[in-house]
């Protein structure tokens, strides 16, 4: 192997990204990364994840203009599966969380799973792997209670990432209101993954 291609391999690489997608389970991300898929890979039904399935997608960058494969890693939210998220995230560039923004019920629950997780891996999300927070379902809610709700789960998720810790500015989250059903925000939600902040 040549050293130009050795050189031309390491640049694909640069531009490859490995996004974890994490949250309770029915918060929505099958369907996100239904949202996400090319029109021509989109499944009519959507299952509930059991253990884990990956997709890659193709995204150009608003920001600088180049295009990166995003490797989308869909993990079940299942209780039982949930002892095992920390195994997955090896290599991992973006924690893509969601939140079912319907279900108010479950916030605690969610919040507390990525507690959980920032707590077992602080040296790591907000650092070496970048926080996008899916606030999902954004159809299922009116507009006052939308705004309301929204505010409170970044409130809550920026205290936990903050919480107990010294941190520095770059362990902050960032936050897509969207609805994997209807596409609202998924092409901002994309935007979010592969931008370099």
């Amino acid at each position: 192997m040549g050293l130009l291609t050795i050189i031309k391999k390491q640049k694909l690489k640069d531009r490859e990204i490995r996004c974890l997608i994490l949250g309770l389970d029915n918060s929505g991300k099958s369907t996100i990364v239904n949202g996400l898929l090319p029109e021509s890979e989109k499944c009519n039904s959507i299952t509930p994840t059991v253990g884990f399935q990956i997709h890659s997608i193709v995204v150009e960058s608003a920001q600088d203009g180049k295009t990166y494969k995003v490797n989308l890693w869909d993990i079940g939210g299942q209780r039982t599966l949930r002892p095992f998220w920390d195994n997955y995230f090896d290599k991992t560039d973006v924690l893509l969380w969601c939140v079912d923004i319907a279900s108010s019920l479950r916030f605690d629950e969610s919040f507390n799973e990525l507690r959980e997780l920032v707590m077992q891996d602080r040296d790591r999300i907000g650092y070496q792997c970048k926080l996008v927070v899916a606030i999902n379902k954004i159809d299922l809610v009116e507009q006052a209670d939308l705004e309301h709700y929204a505010h409170d789960i970044e409130q809550k998720i920026e205290h936990i990432l903050h919480h107990g810790q010294s941190v520095g500015e770059s362990s902050i989250g960032h936050y897509v209101l969207c609805s994997g059903k209807t596409g609202a925000g998924i092409e901002n939600l994309a935007q979010m993954i592969v931008d370099r902040e």
